[in-house]
């Protein structure tokens, strides 16, 4: 589209009014599966949301919210919130993180970009230090990708490699950590025969060590920099296989939460501390848990803890995790060119805006929502509120969450009258979902569907609409299953908890005073995903989307 005759402007809806108030639901991990006792949504009291499933059938239809709909490789890959959300906000699906990755390593593009160019001027006097989850989930990262990566840096010159592993139990199955551990280790000896000296220095796991998100809790970055950085943890071992194997006999310790541990040479030396020289990797994909440890790797100007000493370092990204921030400034795949977003086009055409969730999603509904862009668009027109989150806790000691919260705010925003749309994010049966905690998640549903209710409660009085959705599936299935199904056993005979996402399709639901009579979903976009939400919400505005966005859900008909 050539700048010259592109606008801003929309073309009115030729049947939908302009001017009433929506508000815009997104329930966090909440999918559509088959009820049973390990689905929480359908074990939780839910008769909002159930209300809205068994009322009015046209008002009320599933969309995709995994793989190929949100543009991941394939639909065995289940979404996430940052697919989820992008998918939401663009109305257009975008190859993302896990995609570019994907065709930058297969056509081997990687190697000719500025990123792996940068990292690769320390190869000959320094280390390549590669600082990421070691796991299959596909969420933040894929072993198949560091595979192919640890290859291409050899075959690029790369003489010594360490690897930092974060372990992962949480997009996974808990105890695939020793696995992966092992296969890396194979891939490692393989590299020693070539005469390239590459091995595991550190590790632990992935909510406790490293991957903390949103600046919820520096502690856990500072117990990775400790081990990666100045090989210096609790536990030491000679090699990651029994370490891993070992750590994990403490009593209440898991993947997620493995403590760091460092690999020791002979004489109890770290073998792979970060100095001056080296080149550092974080080999993750997706954003949200590496955007802290990035900052400690590259700002010069840091308080966030004492990192004791700053190693002058080439650090790389494996994508750019903060577009606004421009973090980090070096990164090996370039990220998907999100633009003309809903939300730019709808505070460009007078809608005016409020957003609010708490810490742990604030950045789904605004970020993520926004294409990848911190800020408003137009701070005249939009508003923004973070609740902060529940601190130093994991989620099912207190799986209400702050959806109350989120809920007033939202209240009062529609009463008020200041806003053409209220969005918000409702993380409770996704952050709860992850702990694996079934009757914390049962407590986290009913307490999100009491927050929709306080909210549709508020667009009945203003006369508005409201559109409820979610973003990925989580908390309506709870269970590992074997091929036909059934729930997995463990060798105790107890059940195999599910604590990740889902491949399941997820609710999408419009109604409200302000809805007009003829209003309805159609029925030939049998396969609409995420990414159709967006015409659909332009359309509930009273605006026509623009012609390159995936087709909105809705029709009109006449009494």
């Amino acid at each position: 589209m050539g700048s010259s005759e592109f606008s801003w402007k929309l073309k009115d809806h030729p049947k939908l009014p302009k001017g009433k108030t929506i508000a815009m639901v997104v329930l966090d991990g909440w999918g559509e599966a088959k009820p049973n006792q390990y689905n929480c949504i359908h074990v939780a009291e839910t008769p909002t949301m159930d209300s809205l499933k068994n009322g009015a059938p046209e008002r009320w239809r599933l969309v995709k919210a995994h793989g190929k709909a949100v543009g991941l490789p394939t639909d065995d890959d289940m979404g996430n919130s940052e697919v989820g959300h992008n998918a939401l906000g663009a109305g257009r699906i975008y190859a993302q993180g896990a995609k570019l990755v994907d065709i930058a390593l297969e056509t081997g593009k990687i190697y000719n970009g500025e990123g792996f160019k940068y990292i690769q001027e320390s190869f000959e006097n320094g280390t390549l230090h590669l600082i990421g989850l070691l796991s299959d989930g596909g969420v933040h990262s894929r072993l198949d990708q560091l595979q192919l990566l640890l290859k291409g840096a050899s075959e690029h010159g790369a003489k010594r490699i360490r690897i930092h592993v974060l372990t992962d139990g949480r997009d996974v199955l808990d105890g695939t950590s020793v696995g992966f551990v092992e296969t890396l280790e194979n891939d490692l000896a393989k590299l020693r025969e070539k005469g390239v000296d590459a091995q595991i220095a550190s590790g632990g796991g992935r909510m406790y060590v490293t991957m903390d998100r949103y600046e919820n809790d520096w502690d856990v970055v500072k117990r990775g920099w400790d081990a990666q950085v100045l090989g210096e943890a609790p536990h030491k071992f000679k090699n990651a296989i029994e370490a891993v194997k070992k750590l994990r006999e403490i009593p209440c310790t898991n993947d997620q939460y493995l403590p760091p541990f460092v690999i020791v040479d002979d004489n109890g030396k770290a073998v792979g501390p970060i100095v001056d020289g080296d080149a550092v990797v974080t080999f993750n994909f997706r954003a949200d848990r590496v955007v802290m440890i990035a900052k400690a790797l590259e700002y010069e100007n840091f308080d966030k803890f004492d990192r004791v000493r700053f190693p002058k370092i080439r650090y790389s990204g494996m994508l750019q995790y903060d577009g606004e921030l421009k973090l980090p400034s070096h990164y090996l795949v370039s990220p998907p060119e999100i633009e003309r977003t809903s939300g730019e086009y709808l505070v460009h055409n007078g809608i005016r805006t409020f957003a609010c969730s708490e810490t742990v999603k604030f950045g789904h509904v605004t970020f993520f929502w926004n294409g990848n862009r911190s800020g408003y668009f137009n701070p005249e027109m939009e508003e923004y509120v973070e609740i902060p989150s529940d601190c130093g806790i994991t989620f099912n000691v207190q799986p209400k969450m702050k959806a109350l919260e989120i809920a007033e705010k939202a209240r009062d925003a529609i009463l008020s009258g200041k806003f053409d749309q209220v969005r918000v994010n409702l993380p409770n049966s996704d952050m709860v979902g992850h702990t694996g905690d079934i009757e914390a998640t049962v407590v986290a549903c009913k307490a999100a569907d009491g927050a929709v209710k306080m909210i549709l409660d508020a667009i009945e009085q203003v006369g508005g609409i409201y559109v409820v959705t979610a973003d990925h599936g989580n908390a309506e299935d709870m269970v590992k299953r074997n091929k036909k199904g059934e729930p997995l056993l463990d060798k105790t005979g107890n059940i195999q908890i599910l604590t990740s996402h889902t491949l399941e399709p997820v609710p999408i639901a419009i109604g409200g005073p302000g809805l007009a009579p003829g209003v309805r979903f159609r029925k030939d976009v049998p396969s609409g995903g995420l990414a159709n939400v967006a015409a659909t919400v332009m359309n509930l505005h009273g605006l026509e989307a623009p012609s390159d966005y995936e087709p909105t859900l809705i029709e009109v008909v006449d009494n």
